[in-house]
């Protein structure tokens, strides 16, 4: 008989990763059943028919979320102890302080920061955290769907969300075996770790040695090194359009050469729509030496804020917006739901434009996967005053330590976009196969487009 696995979505971030995927086929092919448990908004047996048992009640414990945010400063404060490094400090969200809710919220989490900030302050921040999921109706569903589905394990596919917390617990009271994917590049450093499974799946050697510094209890054989199937698509080569499709269905010139500008959120680049600007005005200078560029804008998916509308406006002679294929489905980040089909958008976007400017996201492997170059700005805006975060910050990040320092091209002060691009353009300058080590690096460094089987692999041997 077929092992049963159930693929939890306690949110929808993890669509992408194994929904919109070949993830649910290379597991069938390996023999097994796979139900997605689902919390998300995006129901799954209805847009692509696939089998889903749907968690109905989305209360999590009133304490969780005050909890969970008393757990992650504990532990950004023991890392920062543990390892004696102050870029820990900069991990912190910055609590609230108007309104009466609020302010006793912010003071428990500001006491346990202050005097919790130990291994047994933190477990015991962790056992109230399940013992108040533990109290809710949503854990007695969890309890009642498993008795009745009954799978031999469950795979988180997010250890950030809070919403995860119950249904794990729900299947180790039952024995059933749990494991979480680790969704991020960067989320081990940030304390965004919130469950604790029987077993996790990273991306690289990188992250495992990650989870086991930050989190002690874990053991090695605990963790499967599977690389990611974010990246997968970029191996389909069946995706890919020809130049002259992909120019025809966005309004592009197959003549020119595209930069792409991939935007950023506001929380990491809140004056990202200048540096849009910087790569416009560029464009239009060397397209005065008879460069015959244009730049494609890419939207971060969940920026809704209209900030880039004045630059798109007066820069629309080069500039055309290419967005992504997500769906709002609700009011909140996590709600924006992507769709199989921006995949699509995706690789060709990378595909047929030269190379990338970003601040600071994961995008510069997407382009390396095509051999394509990234740069990266790093200067401050005219327009930073007290209270907008500086984009430098970004770049000191832990996550950023495993970059070679010309696995991009560095702006460091606005003239340099011109300098770059130009660098770029003519050849002179290549940093792709720096980029291409670095992504063997934060993924895994053989097969990244096996990362699906790996996992599939990795579920086998726990069962076994």
């Amino acid at each position: 008989m077929a092992k049963k696995i159930f693929v939890l979505f306690p949110d929808g971030v993890g669509l992408r990763n194994f929904a919109f995927t070949n993830f649910k086929e290379v597991g069938e092919q390996q023999g097994f059943e796979v139900i997605y448990w689902n919390h998300s908004v995006f129901p799954l047996q209805e847009q692509l028919g696939y089998k889903e048992v749907v968690l109905q009640n989305t209360q999590i414990h009133p304490k969780t979320a005050t909890l969970s945010r008393a757990r992650k400063r504990v532990e950004l404060a023991l890392n920062r102890k543990r390892l004696k490094d102050p870029i820990y400090k900069t991990y912190r969200f910055p609590l609230r302080w108007k309104g009466l809710k609020n302010v006793m919220k912010s003071l428990f989490v500001s006491y346990h920061e202050q005097f919790s900030s130990t291994p047994k302050g933190w477990q015991n921040l962790m056992d109230a955290m399940h013992a108040a999921e533990k109290s809710t109706n949503r854990y007695q569903e969890c309890l009642q769907q498993l008795r009745e589905h009954q799978p031999d394990l469950v795979f988180c596919t997010t250890q950030r969300a809070t919403q995860a917390i119950a249904p794990l617990l729900a299947a180790q009271e039952l024995g059933i075996p749990t494991a979480c994917w680790v969704y991020s590049w960067d989320n081990l450093p940030k304390g965004m770790s919130t469950v604790e499974t029987d077993y996790y799946f990273v991306w690289s050697q990188l992250m495992k040695e990650q989870l086991l510094t930050y989190y002690p209890k874990v053991r090695a054989e605990q963790v499967f090194v599977t690389g990611t199937p974010q990246f997968e698509p970029h191996y389909d080569t069946s995706l890919l359009q020809t130049r002259e499709a992909f120019c025809e269905s966005h309004g592009l010139d197959a003549q020119k050469r595209y930069v792409c500008f991939s935007g950023d959120d506001q929380t990491t680049s809140p004056l990202d729509q200048y540096y849009l600007e910087d790569v416009a005005k560029a464009v239009r200078k060397l397209n005065d030496e008879d460069f015959n560029l244009g730049v494609v804008y890419r939207q971060v998916p969940v920026d809704d804020s209209g900030r880039y509308d004045l630059v798109l406006e007066e820069y629309k002679d080069v500039i055309t917006s290419v967005k992504p294929l997500w769906k709002t489905m609700g009011s909140q980040w996590n709600e924006v739901m992507p769709t199989k089909e921006d995949f699509v958008r995706l690789v060709n976007t990378c595909h047929h434009c030269d190379l990338v400017v970003n601040i600071c996201s994961s995008m510069v492997f997407d382009f390396a996967i095509h051999h394509k170059p990234c740069i990266y700005p790093n200067y401050e805006q005219p327009q930073l005053k007290k209270g907008i975060r500086d984009i430098g910050q970004n770049y000191k990040y832990v996550h950023f330590r495993s970059m070679p320092k010309d696995a991009v091209v560095w702006a460091l002060k606005k003239n340099e976009i011109y300098n770059a691009l130009k660098l770029v353009l003519e050849g002179r300058i290549n940093p792709v196969p720096t980029a291409q080590r670095w992504y063997g690096v934060i993924n895994h460094p053989k097969n990244p487009e096996k990362a699906s089987e790996r996992i599939w692999e990795g579920i086998a041997q726990i069962l076994h």
